[in-house]
Parts: C-alpha cells; sequence; structure tokens
C-alpha cells in the first residue's frame, strides 16, 4: 500500500463518491464508520469501523495510519481532536476549525451573524425547558426549533404555538449529537424557495461557484434537487459573497455545502457543511463539468480547478427504503437505465428501515428542457424502484 493515506472518516454515500474521485486521481484511502460494509468502505483501499465520536478510538486510528489527509464527511466525529492533530502536523480537511465550527450550529451562527455581520433568521439559544419556552415566546410563533448538533433533520421542529413548547424541547434534545445538550430557536422565514450553493476554496486559486441548486425536504431530508435553480442575478450575487465570506473565515479548500433562503428580495444564510452535500449528488447528472465530488477532490490534493460551467440541466430524485430489512435487492432498474440521458447510482447499504436513502435517480437534459418535467421524470422513475428485503 502507498505511504499517502487518506482517512476518510464516514463510509456514506457522499464518501463512497468522493473515494472513488480520488482513487481516479491514483490516492489511498481508509474508509471509516461506526457499521462494516459501509458504502465507502466497499471502494476503499482498507476500512476501520470503530466509534468515531470516542477520542482514544479515533486517535488510536490516525496513530495506526499517519494520513497525510483526515477528511470527515459526517457530523458524528470527536471533531475537537482536529486542533490536536493539526498541532501534530496533519492535514485535516478543510480545516480543523471547519469541522467544529459546521458541527455545531451555536458556532456557525454567531460566525455569521455576529462576527460577519451576514444576514441570518433572528435566533436565540436554550438550554432548558424554562429558556426555551422564553425563547421561543420572545422570537414569536411560528418559530424552529434545531439541537445545536444534529444531522439529517433529526430533532428538528415547526412550532406553531405554545402547546408545541414541551415536545419540541423533548424531541430537539432527543435528537441531539455529540454532549452537547442545547437547542436553538429561530425565526420562521416564509421563503419563497431554498438553495445549496456549492462553494470551491482552493488553495492557489480564486474561489468558485457551481450553479445554485434548488431542493426539497421532507422529514429534514432532501428528496430531490435540481440544478442549476432560477434566481435573480442579483440575489444569487449576493449568496455568492455571503458564502464566500463565511468559507474564508473558516479556512481551509475543498467544496462546502451553504445553504440559503430566498424570501422574495432578501437571501438568508441558513448552514453550511464543509464537505460534498446530499443535494449535490444531482452534479453526478453532467449538469456541470466537474461533480461535486472530483471537485473536493482536486481541491484537497491541491489541483487546480480553472473553471465551473453548466451545458445541461439536472435534477437528483431519491430512492428510498419503505421497512427494516437486510441484504436489500434493487428491482425494475431496467425500467429506468432504458431512458435516455438518466443514469442511476445504488449506495450499497446492506440495511433499510422506512425513509432510508438508498439510492438515487439522476436525469439530464437540454437547457431549453422545462425543469419540472425533468423533475416529474426522474420522480417517477426513481418511484418505480422497488426495494426487496429479508426481514
Amino acid at each position: 500500500m502507498k505511504s499517502n493515506i487518506i482517512l476518510l472518516l464516514g463510509s456514506g454515500e457522499l464518501g463512497k463518491e468522493l473515494v472513488i474521485a480520488l482513487k481516479r486521481l491514483g490516492e489511498t484511502v481508509i474508509a471509516c464508520d461506526n457499521y462494516k460494509g459501509a458504502p465507502a468502505m466497499q471502494v476503499a483501499d482498507g476500512f476501520e469501523v470503530f466509534n468515531m465520536l470516542d477520542s482514544r478510538e479515533l486517535d488510536a486510528v490516525v496513530t495506526k495510519h499517519k494520513p497525510k489527509l483526515i477528511v470527515p464527511e459526517v457530523e458524528s466525529i470527536r471533531t475537537e481532536c482536529f486542533y490536536k492533530y493539526e498541532k501534530d502536523g496533519y492535514t485535516v480537511v478543510p480545516s480543523a476549525k471547519a469541522a467544529n465550527y459546521t458541527m455545531n450550529r451555536k458556532l456557525i451562527r454567531d460566525l455569521a451573524a455576529k462576527d460577519l455581520k451576514i444576514k441570518t433568521a433572528k435566533y436565540h439559544y436554550a438550554r432548558d425547558i424554562d429558556s426555551f419556552a422564553d425563547a421561543c415566546r420572545a422570537i414569536g410563533f411560528p418559530c424552529v426549533a434545531k439541537p445545536l448538533m444534529s444531522s439529517s433533520g433529526k430533532g428538528q421542529s415547526i412550532l406553531k404555538s405554545e402547546d408545541d413548547i414541551q415536545s419540541a424541547w423533548t424531541y430537539g434534545i432527543e435528537g441531539s449529537r455529540g454532549d452537547l445538550a442545547e437547542l436553538i430557536v429561530e425565526e420562521f422565514i416564509p421563503f419563497d424557495y431554498e438553495i445549496t450553493l456549492l462553494t470551491l476554496t482552493q488553495k492557489n486559486g480564486e474561489t468558485l461557484f457551481c450553479p445554485p441548486i434548488g431542493h426539497r425536504q421532507e422529514r429534514g431530508d432532501y428528496q430531490e434537487s435540481w440544478q442549476p435553480c432560477p434566481m435573480k442575478p442579483e440575489l444569487l450575487a449576493k449568496a455568492q459573497l455571503m458564502a464566500e465570506k463565511v468559507t474564508q473565515a473558516l479556512e481551509g479548500a475543498g467544496i462546502w455545502g451553504v445553504e440559503f433562503f430566498i424570501a422574495k428580495d432578501e437571501v438568508y444564510f441558513s448552514e453550511l457543511s464543509p464537505r460534498p452535500h446530499d443535494t449535490g449528488m444531482v452534479t453526478m447528472s453532467g449538469s456541470q463539468n466537474l461533480s461535486e465530488f472530483e471537485l473536493h477532490a482536486r481541491a484537497i490534493l491541491g489541483y487546480p480547478v480553472p473553471e465551473i460551467y453548466s451545458e445541461k440541466i439536472g435534477v437528483s430524485s431519491v430512492i428510498l427504503a419503505s421497512k427494516e430489512g437486510y441484504h436489500p435487492v434493487y428491482k425494475n432498474c431496467d425500467k429506468v437505465m432504458i431512458e435516455k440521458d438518466v443514469d442511476l447510482r445504488i449506495f450499497g447499504k446492506p440495511t433499510t428501515r422506512p425513509y432510508r436513502r438508498m439510492g438515487v435517480v439522476l436525469a439530464s437534459a437540454d437547457k431549453n428542457t422545462p425543469m419540472i418535467s425533468l423533475r416529474d421524470k426522474a420522480k417517477k422513475l426513481a418511484d418505480q424502484i422497488k426495494i426487496e428485503t429479508k426481514a
């Protein structure tokens, strides 16, 4: 095995596509997660199974492999260890600061709103039910409650009245990750639409932006995304300026998934992921010249990206499991693949559960094609894929 190793912390479907991109550039990757057979492990050079929230186990794996790069691909990691790794000479992607700030909604929100003066929804924090109730009343109803640390919409609620306070508090604390039992209460923004602005920072090059991605969510998880999302040029320029400010403050090279709410003629910063974004799987459709995974691989290795451009429109539509099971088998794939300009990605997850994301249908078309018709096509095809499992 090569001496230069990339340690991938998190081995889901996004990590799998990143491993493929890194392997195409000749790199050696060790994929890590808390269960065996995770998607990225299936294509990596080696794997480690351990609890990434246990600092001793994380230290042991880093010491064992002495990686050239430590690449976090999920939130559930003891990220405070990254500061120590950087002092020891390791390179954390994009940086230890970025990994820590973006995992904690308090750090990233205060950085954006207070330090960088970026427009966000009004917000308060709460550490107990009484302060939570006070925060909800101060913000006003409806409002949104989220754990400071969580992912995929876990623990998030929209409160319509005071009657929702107790249940939202309980749900938020139960959905929290790590040791931090604290919620953020946000003003509800009646947005027209939301976008992900994939932002590429480079070691020796200018910051570049992918065409904006629109997306639809259910239960806090994305269900479909499309690129480009039509928006006024002046609003896109505002979002790009905000994205550049916050990524520069967090430091490091790579792809960033920066999320915004667009409401009338206002742009609100929402959240940020310092890694490939699930809504960005649409970039595998051919909607831009390089996918988000290829862009991330180039940037973290220090290779240049001269430009990002779009020649088609693209859509991604998720394939969901409906029940618990294992050894999934996928039916009707031929009905998807027979369609022109359509592709399919099966993630390779070994088990299923209700609403678990198991794959994605990708579709592209000429720019003159109405986006809504391409979205309808991709969703109908995704719905045709049936998953059979053993109980």
